[in-house]
């Protein structure tokens, strides 16, 4: 693996990451396929868009439709036919997110199934062993989320555990490598909101044998100030050559706002979840389609945007179709939504080349938020 800086601009990072599935152009944003589908859409959408990379949850694969399935299809790209780049999230966050569902020790988690009750066992090994299975490009490892607001006792504890459980995965993705897998390895930062426990996950992670970083803990209740502060300051810490994942970061505001903290890999459900209630992102701003001021309104739902769905189709007819709840309304204004996140972050790649990326950052948002 390699992955190569071409240009910065601040701490902006535009760069070439080479996977098992071809090159990935950074920064970029990866749509979610949870359940190895992008809700709404096909693997047909995702070539037109220009989707090189997706997010797939090992942990909602592992509960439906089994590994053993996934395997048996030929792995997960052969399943749901996709060419890209896939990176597979360990899914720590929702079993820790099950509350009283769960129990977490040193070991590792058990946990009962949100669909069945089934009772389950998750290690930092099997856990690694479930992405082999799936075939994904990248695997993440186990780790424990702190909740927030936490003391910094808490978070330590947590950030102790993530470490061990990271140091297990190693020789576990070892293993998986002399067996023929050609993954990347993406362990877990962790740290919370505690500058000397982020140092202190720096130091770990820059030692361990990873092609890259994914950084957990942001965006789990915290205000955006403190999300980019922190990030701002711990970003610094981490190695240059290895590209930077921020898990769980979806708003086009918080795609200029993360690289320019040195991001380079962002994914979120945010695009394809408002789309279903009819939020639409649009160069000149977001708005609901489904409010009154749009149903005679014959335009598109962005002149600016190139895609088939601003093409064909207006706001006026949009907005029916989703206030009748046809279904096809999901897939098309899913796939604007996403395909405004991907123009923006090719401009963003753009902006950065150029030298330009602070001022094209500062026009973004006075055109899509602009102030009060």
């Amino acid at each position: 693996m390699a992955f190569t800086i071409q240009a910065k601009d601040g701490l902006a990072r535009a760069g070439i990451l080479d996977t098992p599935h071809g090159p990935v152009e950074t920064p970029v944003f990866m749509p979610v396929a949870t359940q190895a589908s992008v809700k709404a859409l096909d693997s047909d959408d995702m070539r037109r868009l220009g989707a090189t990379a997706l997010l797939a949850n090992s942990y909602h694969l592992y509960l439906r439709p089994g590994t053993e399935v996934v395997k048996a299809a030929g792995g997960l790209h052969k399943f749901m036919d996709y060419e890209g780049f896939i990176l597979t999230d360990s899914g720590g966050f929702q079993v820790l997110s099950l509350s009283d569902l769960r129990k977490i020790d040193d070991e590792g988690v058990t946990f009962q199934s949100h669909l069945d009750g089934s009772t389950h066992r998750l290690t930092p090994e099997s856990v690694i062993a479930v992405q082999a299975a799936l075939g994904s490009d990248a695997w993440t490892t186990l780790d424990e989320c702190p909740p927030y607001p936490c003391s910094e006792e808490e978070a330590a504890r947590a950030l102790d555990r993530t470490m061990r459980w990271t140091d297990r995965s190693v020789p576990a993705v070892a293993a998986a490598r002399a067996a023929g897998s050609k993954c990347l390895f993406f362990p877990l930062y962790q740290g919370g909101l505690h500058p000397s426990l982020r140092r202190r996950s720096a130091e770990h992670h820059n030692g361990l044998p990873a092609d890259g970083i994914s950084i957990g803990g942001f965006m789990v209740g915290e205000s955006k100030e403190q999300t980019w502060s922190m990030l701002g300051e711990t970003t610094a810490l981490l190695r240059e050559d290895r590209p930077r994942y921020l898990m769980g970061v979806g708003t086009p505001l918080d795609l200029w706002d993360s690289i320019a903290c040195g991001i380079d890999m962002m994914d979120c459900v945010y695009p394809t979840r408002v789309a279903r209630t009819g939020q639409v992102m649009a160069s000149g701003g977001k708005f609901n389609v489904t409010n009154t001021r749009f149903r005679r309104d014959f335009t598109p739902l962005d002149p600016e945007c190139s895609c088939f769905v601003c093409a064909r189709y207006t706001r006026a007819y949009l907005g029916h179709l989703l206030r009748s709840k046809e279904l096809a309304a999901y897939r098309l204004l899913s796939y604007h939504n996403l395909h405004f996140m991907e123009q923006t972050t090719v401009a963003i790649r753009a902006a950065i080349r150029s030298g330009r990326f602070a001022a094209a950052r500062a026009e973004f948002r006075a055109r899509y938020a602009p102030a009060a």
